[in-house]
Order: C-alpha cells, then sequence, then structure tokens
C-alpha cells in the first residue's frame, strides 16, 4: 500500500510522540530539525530513540520517517535513530549527491549495529533550495532514494518568491519534481505541507490539483489535515471497481500472448493504462 498522509511530530514532544501512531496517518515524520531548538538536538534524538525502541518494530502499520538535519549532525540523528521499524529518514536542505552518499554509509554501519538488513532503510532528499532543484535528476539516482520532497518554506525563500506566491507560481517547479522522480524511476512526490491547518477545504481543494499533477500522499503539520488527505487520496470504491477488472482482464489477455485488450468500457488497454490501475489499486485501504 501507498501512504496517502505523512504527519509531522516533533522529536522533542515524547507526549505527542506517544500519540501520534493514533492519528490516523499512514506515515509519521519525527522532526529532528527544524521542531527541535539547536540547544536540544541530543535530549531530542535521545527521546526518538526511546521511542522507536518502545515500539520493538511494530509501529501498527504505520510508516515511521526522521527528518534529520543535514551535515554532521544528521549524521548523529543517523547513529542514534535506526532500529527496527524505522522506515527511513528523510535528509533536510539536501544539497548535493555527496551528502546523500555520508548519509548512506552512517546508515549502513548503524543498520549493521542494528541488526538490520542492508540498504533496509531508505532515504527521501528534502530539495529546499534552488541548487538543489537544479541538480535533482543526480540526487534522485543517489543511494536508497525512495522518493523526492520539496520543502517550499526554504525554497521559496531562496527562490524569492512573495509570501502570496499561488499555485500557478509553484506548478513549474511542483511539475518539475514529478517529471524527475518519474525518469528516475522513483516513487512519485509527496504533496508539501500547508501551514493553514484551519482551512481544511482549502487544503482540500489544494491537495486534489496536487494529486492531478502527479503527487501521491500529503505531508500535514496538524492532526486535522490527515483526514482530508486520506479521503482524497482514497479511491472511491467504483474506482477501485474498474482498476481491479481491467487489471485482471489484462492479466488474462497477457497470460494469452496478447498484450493489448479492449476494456469492458469499449476502450483500449495496454500496459501504460493498467499501470495507472495498479496505481489506484496501491492506495486502497
Amino acid at each position: 500500500m501507498i501512504a496517502r498522509s505523512y504527519l509531522y511530530v516533533p522529536g522533542n514532544a515524547p507526549d505527542k510522540l506517544a500519540k501520534v501512531l493514533d492519528r490516523g496517518a499512514d506515515a509519521v515524520i519525527v522532526d529532528l530539525e527544524d521542531a527541535v531548538p539547536w540547544g536540544a538536538k541530543d535530549s531530542a534524538r535521545a527521546t526518538v530513540a526511546e521511542w522507536l525502541t518502545s515500539l520493538r518494530g511494530d509501529s501498527s502499520g504505520v510508516e515511521v520517517w526522521v527528518r534529520i538535519n543535514p551535515g554532521p549532525l544528521g549524521i548523529e540523528d543517523v547513529e542514534a535513530v535506526v532500529a527496527p521499524g524505522l522506515t527511513g529518514v528523510m535528509v533536510a536542505k539536501t544539497e548535493t549527491c555527496a551528502e546523500l552518499e555520508m548519509v548512506d554509509g552512517a546508515l549502513t554501519r548503524a543498520e549493521s549495529a542494528a541488526g538490520l538488513e542492508p540498504g533496509s532503510v531508505g532515504v527521501v532528499p528534502l530539495l529546499e533550495s534552488a541548487a538543489a532543484l537544479l541538480d535533482a535528476r543526480a540526487i534522485a539516482a543517489s543511494p536508497r532514494v525512495v522518493r523526492l520532497q520539496v520543502g517550499e518554506a526554504d525554497l521559496g525563500a531562496d527562490l524569492g518568491l512573495g509570501e502570496d506566491a499561488d499555485e500557478a507560481d509553484w506548478a513549474p517547479i511542483r511539475s518539475q519534481v514529478v517529471v524527475v522522480s518519474a525518469a528516475a524511476g522513483i516513487n512519485a512526490p509527496v504533496a508539501p505541507v500547508s501551514t493553514d491547518f484551519r482551512d481544511l477545504d482549502r487544503f482540500a481543494a489544494t491537495t486534489r490539483a496536487l494529486a492531478r499533477r502527479g503527487y501521491v500522499g500529503r505531508a500535514c503539520i496538524h492532526p486535522a489535515q490527515v483526514a482530508v488527505a486520506n479521503e482524497v487520496f482514497t479511491p472511491t470504491a467504483a474506482t477501485l471497481d474498474r482498476a481491479r477488472t481491467l487489471v485482471a482482464v489484462f492479466d488474462e489477455a497477457v497470460a494469452q500472448g496478447r498484450g493489448v485488450v479492449i476494456g469492458p468500457d469499449g476502450r483500449m488497454v495496454d500496459e501504460a493504462v493498467v499501470r495507472r490501475a495498479r496505481a489506484v489499486i496501491a492506495l486502497a485501504r
């Protein structure tokens, strides 16, 4: 299954960590970067490590990601938090492939120390600068990278976009990240956060627009946004039935040596159509 919602939680808030798996999100992002003051990094690492250990590798089907700091602090984060049940790390303010190679090395050592299978912890680079955006294709091909994500607050500041930048202003960048991801053969990017967590109608509208643009799942900063993201990315029963029928018809045709068939609605069904149908099925709950 593909995660529809990713809920951020501060790494220095044990009370919120204790409840985050019950908030309805398909994935959580434990933040060791922006949410944690510089002087509290060590204690936050200890808090997150203790919480991960308490899970004993069982996160009740919820993906667990940790957003680590850039540079040497991020390596220290990796050394502290790699444990059974960790899905991956999100590397804040990624700039170069060299940084990701260092993270890969640290993860390999940490996996070995934790008794985990080599390569089991994934990596999501956060593109938060113009330089990162220009190197996005090389970054996408770096070790362990499973998808890209954009940090629009920092990126907007780097590009000089105004606070009132709208969907049209961001459209070229958002589409570029989708294209780069597809070209690299990695998962589609997760839609960026919206800091206006009170206007859920607008959140739903922008989430639907991002879904049409090729994003799958959305990052949330407040539990109230989770249900909205889940609803947007959950296929309707009718959509799911159509997708399953298309896949069944196509698979049967392939078994009979045919690569193109006519679907129940009279339209041609080929591998491209079936790829979309399988993606729909992967979002089902």
